[in-house]
């Protein structure tokens, strides 16, 4: 999986909740989102591992 879809995602549902800057939900996606752009590399170091644990299982 890339961090890049994920991360387009979560811009989608930012946006969504858009509107009231004060509302948790829009907060928490807000500052998720700008955490894991600024993150990116070990965002996709993480799902790589992610990933690979998953096909140990």
């Amino acid at each position: 999986m890339k961090a890049e879809t994920l991360l387009a995602k979560l811009n989608e549902l930012r946006k969504d909740a858009e509107g009231d800057e004060t509302d948790m939900e829009w907060l928490a996606l807000h500052h998720a989102f700008c955490f894991v752009s600024y993150k990116i590399g070990d965002f996709q170091k993480y799902l790589d591992e992610v990933a690979g644990d998953s096909a140990e299982d």
